[in-house]
C-alpha cells in the first residue's frame, strides 16, 4: 500500500534528506586516493549521529555498517571495510538517515583522483539519467515516465541498466510501494502507477558500462557486474506535491 504524507511529515523528511546530502558533502571532501572505504564510513555515521540522526543502513537486515560503499564494478550494497582506493577508481555511496521516525535515503558515485574518460563519461552519463527522470516527476506521472527517461538516455549512450534493483517509495520505512524500475516494457502495464500529491519515492539509476548482468558476492551484499566492467549509481528522494515535485535530499 502506497503510503500519502502530510505537509508536516514532509517537513521531517526534508530534514532526513538534508543529512543526508549533508554526509555526501562529507564524501566529497574526503574521497581520495589512500582512504579507505571503512574511515569514509565512519565520518559518514559522524555526520548523521551529530545531526541528531540515526543511520539507516546499520543493521537493516544485517547489514552491518552505515553506508554503502561500491567501488568500480560493484553496483551496490559495497561493503565498508580495509579496502584503499585508489587515483582512477570510482566509488558509489548509498546513505540513510532516520529522524523521528522518518527517512532519507540517496547516493552519489565519485571519480577517486584521475579517472579515464570511460569512467566519468559513465559518470556524467548516469547523473544525467536521474536528473531526467526527476525533471519528468509530478502529480499525474506515471511511474513508467521515469523509467523511460532513464532507459532512453542510457541506451543512447551505448549502457546497459540493471534489472534486478529499483528505486522504491519510503517513508517511516526505507522501502515501501511503489517500486520505481529504471525501464519499461510491456509487461509492466497493470503496475503502472500515478504519481499523485502526498507520495514520496526514491529514484536511483543504476547503469552499466558493459552487459546489464549482476551477482551477488558471497558476503550476501555486495552486486557486482557480472563481466567486471564499471557500474554507477545515483539517487535521491523526490517528493510529490500538487505543484510538482521536490527533491528532499539537498542541502
Amino acid at each position: 500500500m502506497i503510503s500519502i504524507k502530510t505537509d508536516e511529515e514532509f517537513e521531517v523528511m526534508r530534514e532526513a534528506g538534508r543529512i543526508v546530502a549533508k554526509v555526501h558533502a562529507y564524501l566529497r571532501e574526503n574521497v581520495r586516493p589512500g582512504v579507505t572505504t571503512g574511515e569514509l564510513d565512519a565520518g559518514a555515521e559522524q555526520v548523521i549521529r551529530e545531526s541528531g540522526a540515526t543511520p539507516e543502513f546499520k543493521g537493516y537486515h544485517g547489514f552491518p555498517a552505515s553506508i554503502c560503499a561500491s567501488v568500480n564494478e560493484e553496483v551496490v550494497h559495497g561493503i565498508p571495510g580495509s579496502r584503499k582506493l585508489q587515483s582512477g577508481d570510482i566509488i558509489g555511496v548509498d546513505v540513510g538517515a532516520r529522524i523521528d521516525g522518518f527517512v532519507g535515503d540517496a547516493a552519489i558515485c565519485l571519480p577517486v583522483g584521475d579517472v579515464s574518460k570511460e569512467a566519468q563519461r559513465l559518470l556524467d552519463t548516469t547523473q544525467e539519467c536521474l536528473d531526467l527522470a526527476v525533471a519528468v516527476c509530478g502529480p499525474g506521472t506515471r511511474l513508467s515516465a521515469i523509467g523511460a527517461a532513464v532507459q532512453q538516455h542510457a541506451e543512447a549512450r551505448g549502457y546497459t541498466l540493471v534489472r534486478e534493483y529499483a528505486g522504491h517509495g519510503i517513508g517511516r520505512r526505507m522501502h515501501e510501494d511503489p517500486s520505481v524500475p529504471n525501464y519499461v516494457e510491456p509487461s509492466m502495464r497493470h503496475k503502472d502507477v500515478i504519481l499523485r500529491p502526498g507520495m514520496a519515492i526514491c529514484i536511483e539509476p543504476m547503469v552499466n558500462a558493459g552487459e546489464r548482468d549482476v551477482r551477488v558476492l558471497d558476503d550476501g551484499w555486495t552486486v557486482v557486474t557480472s563481466d567486471g566492467r564499471l557500474s554507477a549509481h545515483f539517487e535521491h528522494t523526490i517528493a510529490i506535491k500538487s505543484s510538482g515535485a521536490e527533491v528532499m535530499t539537498v542541502l
